[in-house]
């Protein structure tokens, strides 16, 4: 078999993620045979987040994913919801009992399906979210193999793996199933100009609360527990984690280094800053480099957003110490604020006494990106549904995740999806399979488009539940506001999750091809098919996913 082959596992064991002196937690993890950075010699490890795939372009990899965690799961599941179900539990009618212990049949068995965030990669091996499987045999509906081929043909970039079971992803993720992918070229242009490997260094940002037996903790209760007794709106955790450290410190030499910064959170946004109001470069973004680098002073990403920057700790003197700040307020824009001495920090660098090496001058242009024309424009909504005590859901198009396919785009072609979000929180949308190009966000008159929206599709009722069919789309144009507003350096790039902010259209042009504008190297119509979902994990299982089906 060409390629590179990995047997990864998933398992439940303890882990030190709180510092020392504080006892262990229970996590789920991934697990296998890396290479021991210290001895350089193979050896068996597991953790949470999971280790990173080194990966080669145009050299595939191929995974066998095990499961071995037994169950049973530790967090809350709500089979209120639409979800994996091992054990054909029927649904469950109120009054529900607190949690723990919930539904045991529900927590009884632990089903898994791992999705490569941002791979080019045939359906089969995409983490449809039906097609997990258990360690004691039970499969999903869309279930075909546990046995993945990544083949590795896109640009050189930093993709994520994390499990995405139907209706459980918020849990499995938050339980410790996630990991990063650096994808590199071997005869990549700007690496000569980049720091050393020895300097570049991944950091996958999350946040957790912890019970006081330092166990993990998680919302047992949502904003309507009478409908949806253990899913909360979104989560949000009062510690940050770094690589499975809590607020760690860095030692870094007095030389530029380069981050691979991923934001591995259920829920919360991360405006970054450094506290020295130092300036840094992106470099990069979720589908690789971006055109030209961009000199930033902070920086917002996104659930599953990713950035490549770099940092220049050069002029800094031994012993100087920088705080990686956040200031974004959760949920986003307009939730409560970071505190300044929890969620507000990030991590701390401090600067060694070490060869001082300034960076290299970097490359002007480091990549093309082309331009490419729409045939066809779709029009799609961001709608949130009211329950009695808070949001309910919020959908996509106003469907539900059972609804008819309705994105059915052929291979080959170019789209503009102009995606109007009527409800106040700005979501990270992700599409599986392809990397695209932000066009332009626009501001409009969302609430005279929702009640014509509402209208049109007759209903006026706030609470009134999604449609089962594809509704009706106003034009947009007549409720647009002032002029389009052109993407920031900072995402000028390849995306595969853009952030879409309330009272705005944010539209992306999408071309259903290999990025490098090729066909596909295998038939994307093949398979269970692929997904577009918000990233907010809570939103995601409960019902703002929709499926994604390309024709060939």
């Amino acid at each position: 078999m060409i390629g590179h082959s990995y047997n990864i596992n998933a398992s439940e064991f303890q882990q030190q993620i709180l510092p020392s002196g504080y006892g262990t937690t229970k996590v789920f993890g991934y697990g296998g045979m890396i290479q021991d950075p210290q001895t350089g010699r193979a050896a068996y490890y597991r953790s949470a987040p999971g280790s990173t795939f080194e990966a080669i372009r145009g050299i595939p990899v191929h995974v066998q994913w095990i499961n071995n965690i037994t169950g049973p799961h530790f967090l809350p599941i709500d089979p209120t919801l639409d979800w994996a179900n091992p054990n054909s539990m029927s649904v469950p009618l109120p009054p529900f009992p607190t949690f723990p212990p919930g539904f045991p049949l529900a927590q009884k068995t632990v089903p898994i399906v791992p999705h490569l965030h941002g791979g080019e990669n045939p359906s089969y091996y995409d983490g449809y979210p039906d097609a997990w499987w258990t360690a004691d045999g039970k499969t999903g509906p869309a279930f075909t193999t546990n046995r993945y081929t990544f083949p590795n043909l896109q640009h050189p970039t930093a993709l994520w793996y994390h499990d995405h079971t139907m209706g459980m992803t918020r849990l499995n993720n938050y339980a410790g199933l996630s990991g990063l992918y650096v994808l590199r070229e071997l005869n990549d242009p700007i690496a000569p100009f980049l720091p050393s490997r020895e300097n570049e260094i991944p950091l996958i940002i999350q946040d957790r609360s912890f019970h006081t037996d330092v166990s993990l903790f998680y919302d047992p209760a949502g904003a309507n527990p009478s409908i949806h007794p253990y899913v909360p709106p979104e989560f949000f955790g009062n510690t940050i984690i770094v690589n499975g450290k809590v607020w760690p410190n860095l030692n870094v030499k007095p030389q530029q280094y380069r981050f691979r910064v991923l934001n591995g959170s259920n829920s919360r946004f991360y405006y970054l800053q450094l506290s020295n109001q130092q300036k840094f470069t992106q470099i990069g973004s979720d589908g690789g480099y971006l055109p030209q680098p961009a000199q930033l002073s902070s920086l917002m990403i996104a659930p599953a957003e990713r950035a490549d920057i770099l940092i220049d700790f050069s002029s800094l003197a031994p012993g100087t110490t920088v705080i990686l700040r956040n200031d974004a307020s959760a949920p986003f824009p307009d939730g409560t604020a970071a505190d300044p001495e929890t969620v507000g920090q990030i991590m701390q660098f401090t600067v060694i006494n070490d060869t001082v090496l300034p960076p290299k001058k970097l490359p002007p242009v480091l990549n093309n990106i082309p331009q490419l024309k729409p045939v066809i424009t779709r029009t799609l909504i961001l709608f949130e549904q009211e329950g009695p005590n808070g949001p309910l859901k919020v959908t996509l198009d106003g469907q539900l995740w059972r609804n008819p396919v309705s994105e059915l785009p052929r291979a080959g072609t170019t789209e503009d999806w102009q995606i109007a979000n009527l409800t106040p929180d700005t979501h990270p949308i992700h599409l599986h399979l392809i990397q695209f190009l932000l066009v332009s966000r626009q501001k409009f008159r969302s609430e005279d488009y929702l009640k014509d929206w509402q209208t049109l599709n007759q209903t006026t009722a706030p609470g009134t539940p999604p449609y089962f069919a594809k509704p009706k789309a106003p034009q947009i144009e007549p409720y647009l506001k002032g002029q389009p507003i052109a993407p920031p350096s900072s995402e000028k790039g390849w995306k595969d999750t853009i952030q879409m902010n309330p009272g705005e259209v944010t539209t992306i042009r999408i071309r259903f091809t290999s990025q490098d504008g090729s066909p596909f190297p295998f038939d994307p119509s093949l398979g269970p098919g692929y997904v577009w979902h918000c990233h907010m994990l809570e939103h995601e299982d409960n019902e703002m996913m929709r499926p994604l089906k390309i024709l060939p």
